[in-house]
């Protein structure tokens, strides 16, 4: 290493790091009574420590009669690698970049950071996955709904009735169901993100070829639509396996409740886009608009993310702690306990619910600009813009929902009277603005019904969605791999049944369906489900 120097009055005094100190004499501090009298002084510093080339650091001298006076210490380091031994103590052995903020202050009083860490590095890395799973959930969403919109002229250029609309639509689900349970055990034995990875690449293709497929003929139609389904049934388990590792529990149903926002606020965004995209460019546009959009998602994710904390060598030890606070360390899950699983009541109330939230849920999500369109009068343009409303007041009250959620748990309250709390809303809410519909006489009321459901639907994110982890945070992925099977079913069955009732009924037969099912699983979700852990 080369010889370091300080800079003193104007002096420079010479420092060999290989050599004893020499005692130099203190700076000559002018004003002082004492000048001919040894001074005292003090000398308070702090170091910021950094394994780079021409690292400074600022030192604060106190003097005799209270002024500040600052000494820069500057040293150019020239070192070559070198690996400690393993004999070595744990203390010597440095994984991360240590460091620590230098704060000083000027003549004036005023306190100026030094060497501050750059925000991006000090931002957590458990809400980077966060988010990262967020943006997956809106590119999902986005390529689910374009259909809804792009269903309107591509059955009027093919002659598709009701019924094969309600086909075509429930087509996706087919390969969507195939995917939960696998993909559950798929994630929770090599991780989350080489899963979630695979989803987006296959159903971002899927969505390319859709309009290809439309033009073979309707076999091959439906054979894409189950093959986006397959992509992006495994999504989800995916999801939560990788937040059951990455988040602690105090902030649980927050993080859940911002990926979830994605899925609406995909929604709103291929609602919104998509009627602009099929008048400006055709139909076809917004499947391969949309898709492509998949390849930029899946090179940042797989650049930035770890399926565990374990894996992640960048993670900051202090957010390492919190992370793993009052919780034991998993090992990887090599078996899934079958038996102890299904022979639970609060795991099939999870499935019961499941089934009976995404019944109501899928319908909206399906139907709705059909809705629009046919019931209320609105145009294609008109339908996907008012489409966006409720799909804007979901991502809202999620993320509020997720707020009070985690608030109300770090008060003391039980987790499992907040999971009841929360689900009820989100059954008991849209149970009631749906029968509601049959009442009112304006599109806007009627809009205003719509939002307000799907709304009170969002509380769901930190009921029964955030139950997964509560109940069985090691096999997560299985378990909602489980409850979203059923998920999936009353996606099958109630969009192509909705097409049918529409074919012989009428749009108050849909509604009066769903608010049956609300009912139903309000009253299973309050009598067996539970916040505590069940399975180890």
């Amino acid at each position: 290493m080369a010889c370091s120097s300080i800079a003193m009055d104007g002096r420079a005094l010479p420092i060999s790091l290989y050599s004893p100190p020499k005692r130099q004499r203190p700076p000559d501090t002018s004003g002082s009574r004492n000048s001919g009298s040894n001074l005292n002084f003090k000398l308070h510093f702090r170091v910021r420590v950094q394994f780079l080339s021409g690292s400074s650091v600022h030192v604060l001298l106190n003097g005799s009669r209270g002024r500040n006076q600052f000494w820069k210490v500057r040293s150019d380091v020239k070192s070559e690698p070198y690996e400690i031994s393993k004999s070595a103590p744990e203390s010597f052995k440095f994984k991360e970049k240590l460091g620590v903020d230098v704060v000083s202050k000027d003549d004036d009083g005023d306190e100026f950071v030094v060497n501050a860490v750059p925000w991006w590095e000090e931002f957590p890395k458990r809400w980077t996955i966060v988010i990262l799973c967020f943006s997956a959930f809106l590119l999902c969403n986005m390529d689910r709904v374009n259909m809804s919109i792009a269903i309107l002229p591509m059955s009027s250029e093919y002659h598709w009735n009701s019924t094969t609309v309600g086909l075509i639509q429930s087509s996706f689900f087919w390969g969507y169901l195939l995917t939960q349970i696998a993909g559950g055990i798929w994630a929770d034995t090599v991780g989350g993100k080489r899963v979630l990875a695979f989803g987006v690449i296959w159903w971002s293709v899927a969505t390319i070829l859709t309009p290809v497929a439309a033009k073979l003929g309707l076999p091959f139609l439906l054979i894409v639509r189950a093959f986006m389904g397959i992509g992006e049934g495994v999504a989800m388990p995916a999801m939560n396996n990788l937040l059951s590792k990455w988040v602690p529990v105090a902030e649980r149903s927050r993080s859940l409740a911002l990926v979830y926002s994605g899925m609406y606020l995909g929604s709103v965004t291929g609602l919104a886009f998509s009627p602009f995209l099929i008048h400006s460019y055709g139909w076809p546009s917004v499947f391969f608009s949309f898709g492509s959009l998949g390849t930029v998602w899946t090179a940042l994710w797989l650049n930035k993310a770890y399926s565990s904390p374990l894996e992640d060598p960048e993670l900051r030890p202090e957010e390492k702690k919190l992370i793993f606070h009052n919780r034991v360390i998993e090992e990887p899950v090599k078996t899934i306990p079958w038996r102890a699983i299904l022979s639970k009541p609060p795991v099939w109330a999870l499935i019961t619910c499941h089934f009976c939230h995404n019944w109501g849920t899928f319908i909206l999500l399906t139907w709705m600009p059909t809705y629009y369109n046919q019931v209320l009068g609105f145009n294609l343009t008109e339908s996907g813009l008012f489409c966006v409303l409720p799909w804007l007041t979901m991502a809202f009250s999620a993320n509020l929902g997720g707020w009070i959620a985690d608030t109300l748990v770090s008060k003391g309250m039980s987790v499992t009277t907040v999971r009841k709390v929360m689900q009820s809303i989100g059954f008991l809410g849209p149970a009631f603005f749906l029968s509601q519909l049959s009442h009112v006489n304006s599109p806007a009321m009627a809009v205003l019904c719509m939002a307000c459901s799907q709304g009170s639907d969002a509380f769901s994110q930190s009921g029964l969605y955030s139950n997964h982890q509560d109940i069985a945070p090691r096999y997560s992925g299985v378990l909602l791999g489980l409850s979203n099977t059923a998920g999936v079913l009353a996606g099958v069955f109630g969009t192509a049944a909705t097409g049918y009732i529409l074919q012989h009924g009428s749009w108050d037969d849909v509604f009066e369906v769903a608010i049956g099912l609300y009912l139903v699983g309000t009253v299973i979700w309050n009598l067996f489900s539970t916040g505590e852990k069940i399975i180890d």
